[in-house]
């Protein structure tokens, strides 16, 4: 009985992180993450987009399949197939021009289609199909949270991020971390943060 309710509650993250250099704080706070949420007793898997040459353009055969006139795409259903695996999606990503970046914006807008994210009729009503799934965003940025508040970019993220997308396929953004350089500046930074993902969303 204590290894099924052990089983039971055991989660599975797929961390997404979106940096292309082999050294950053992004891929810092990514690898503290999957080893925090490993350490808790759970499992993680690292979809490192950039190493593994995922190509965020929607092309001509995303098109074709958007209009129903072919199939998805290997790379995309091999994606979609990662995520469904999963219970919990995590994102780590710099923050560049106010949003995340094209590579991690074209795995949205590949994957994330109608007839798997979501579904419309003919009366225009949505069908939200991600409903399962728990997401948690870790964007790290460049500014201080004064910019932030000013110009309204915290909150145009949030509209964007959270409510236009994860919100519209049914997704629950459970937590949503804006790390600026004064939650940085530490060495031990990047252990505390992925302490704090894991206890918001690990028990969940």
């Amino acid at each position: 009985m204590t290894q099924l309710v052990q089983e039971r509650a055991r989660q599975k993250a797929l961390v997404v992180m979106a940096h292309p250099a082999k050294s950053s704080l992004t891929r810092e706070v990514t690898t503290a993450i999957v080893a925090a949420w490993q350490a808790a007793g759970h499992d993680a898997e690292l979809a490192d987009l950039a190493a593994e040459g995922f190509d965020p353009v929607f092309g001509p055969a995303d098109h074709a399949a958007f209009n129903q006139a072919g199939d998805l795409p290997d790379d995309v259903r091999a994606e979609q197939r990662r995520i469904d695996c999963a219970d919990h999606l995590i994102l780590v990503h710099p923050v560049y021009w106010w949003s995340m970046p094209a590579l991690l914006k074209g795995w949205i807008d590949r994957v994330f289609v109608a007839g798997w994210a979501f579904d419309e009729d003919a009366d225009g009503h949505i069908d939200k199909r991600l409903g399962r799934l728990k997401v948690t965003l870790v964007a790290i940025a460049g500014a201080n949270e004064r910019t932030y508040a000013k110009r309204g970019y915290r909150d145009a993220m949030r509209v964007q991020i959270e409510d236009g997308i994860f919100d519209f396929c049914g997704a629950s953004v459970i937590a949503s971390r804006l790390l600026t350089p004064d939650r940085l500046a530490q060495p031990s930074a990047p252990q505390v943060i992925a302490n704090e993902v894991v206890a918001l969303t690990a028990g969940i």
